[in-house]
């Protein structure tokens, strides 16, 4: 009776003890991080490494990662300060820096940015004409950043940079200025004659856009197709 009471007793206190270890014992990757909840409250963070905790009554919540996050948001309608509708294809670089607050500050983090990145594209190109935001996009990513980063500070989420990968006029903008292209052009080797020293005559005032380096459209013209097309 004693030794049948043994084969059983030893295998149920072998698999105690192995569950003990495996709820004390928490192994955390680099790079990685991990809040405890003792009854429902915070309790600490597990850093990466060898970590022990109370079984039963510590509860470790799922792994945050610590790494460099790369998010894109793709086509974006944004309205510019003259009424035009551009769509912006903008990449998000982003990290965690406090794990507690990215979990207990947040329900989701990457959502919340989305919706802030949205939000501040309106504010910031909504107080720019169509010319300056096609050749403002350094000065653009700037300002996202800045505010971007202030404002997810509360969340434990430091915003490393943000690019703008693409910014695409509406179709019927893009094809008001293929139109005006070759209009804008010969009224350009009309009024552009060659002076005896080379040079162009003056008169001709030459537009820089994004996808053409020698677009000869005047302040006037330019004015001109924006208001057709919109």
């Amino acid at each position: 009776m004693t030794s049948a009471l043994g084969i059983v007793v030893v295998p149920v206190a072998a698999a105690l003890v192995a569950l003990l270890m495996v709820k004390t014992v928490q192994i955390i990757p680099q790079a990685r991080a991990a809040n405890v909840e003792r009854f429902g409250r915070y309790r600490r963070t597990l850093e990466p490494g060898l970590n022990f905790v109370v079984p039963f009554l510590d509860r470790v919540k799922p792994l945050i990662d610590l790494r460099e996050q790369v998010v894109s948001f793709e086509d974006q309608p944004v309205i510019t300060e003259d009424n035009l509708v551009v769509h912006i294809h903008t990449v998000l670089f982003f990290q965690v820096t406090d794990p507690r607050a990215a979990d207990y500050e947040i329900v989701d983090y990457t959502t919340a940015i989305e919706q802030l990145s949205a939000t501040m594209l309106r504010s910031v190109i909504g107080s720019m004409d169509l010319e300056q935001t096609l050749t403002s996009r350094d000065r653009i990513n700037a300002v996202l950043r800045g505010v971007l980063d202030e404002a997810s500070g509360k969340w434990g989420i430091r915003v490393t940079r943000v690019e703008i990968k693409a910014l695409d006029p509406a179709p019927s903008i893009m094809d008001a200025m293929k139109k005006a292209v070759p209009r804008a052009t010969g009224e350009a080797s009309c009024r552009g004659r060659r002076t005896p020293q080379g040079g162009l005559a003056r008169g001709v005032g030459w537009r820089l856009d994004p996808g053409d380096e020698q677009w000869p459209l005047h302040n006037s013209q330019f004015t001109e197709v924006m208001t057709k097309a919109s």
